[in-house]
């Protein structure tokens, strides 16, 4: 992470999925749980992985940097969706995390329930239907700093169910948003920008990954609607 100070570890439940977080400056409240969605579900991405205050600070620490080229840039660089256990992948293990009465068949596959999309509110009943989308996608990640990680890292980044990376959402506004970034793009949902850019800043803070000023100043004015 890039900043000066002590390192902290701090670890908390939010939306059913552990979030472990290193920062240089100690959050001074626990966010609220994640609501429940019409089936009971819990919403993957409705609460801010850390509080408006601390999102604001780790803002400060990230390094602003003109944004890179795509150059060498391949998805297969970022080997994914890799075995949580058993048979099942992480795509798979979030479909279960972030879904309501979901039931898999031998293979893991999600063949009921219900997913309620942070990005749209939308709620869709098949698998079919939504998209596990990395917050941070991985061509951003690439022209933001990930171009000169190893494969094992980036490994990691296209994995990772410990920070707020990966959302179950509607794939059709997953597509809309492809490789952008927030000043680029923001979720239609309007009441979701405050934890999309404490997402978007966690993930960023907890790779190095560098941000462009457009995007700092689209993140402040995300972080102000915030409650």
């Amino acid at each position: 992470m890039v900043g000066a100070g002590r390192t902290v570890w701090a670890k908390f439940v939010r939306g059913g999925i552990a979030v472990v977080l290193s920062a240089s400056v100690v959050a001074c409240e626990v966010p609220r749980a994640a609501p429940a969605a019409p089936d009971g579900n819990s919403v993957a991405g409705a609460a801010p992985a850390v509080p408006v205050g601390e999102a604001r600070k780790l803002l400060g620490t990230l390094r602003v940097a003109v944004r890179g080229v795509l150059d060498g840039y391949d998805r297969d660089k970022f080997p994914h969706w890799k075995t949580v256990s058993g048979s099942c992948n992480v795509r798979e293990e979030l479909l279960k995390r972030a879904g309501g009465n979901v039931e898999v068949d031998a293979e893991c596959n999600a063949v009921s329930g219900s997913w309620r999309s942070p990005y749209d509110g939308e709620t869709w009943r098949k698998a079919s239907d939504v998209d596990v989308d990395h917050v941070v996608p991985l061509a951003h990640a690439w022209v933001s700093g990930a171009k000169s990680w190893d494969q094992a890292r980036r490994e990691q980044f296209a994995n990772d169910l410990t920070r707020p990376q990966l959302l179950v959402v509607t794939d059709n506004v997953n597509q809309e948003k492809g490789d952008k970034a927030p000043d680029e793009w923001k979720p239609p949902l309007v009441s979701f920008w405050c934890t999309y850019a404490t997402d978007w800043i966690v993930v960023k803070a907890g790779y190095g990954l560098s941000i462009t000023v457009p995007e700092r100043t689209a993140l402040t004015s995300m972080l102000d609607r915030c409650g």
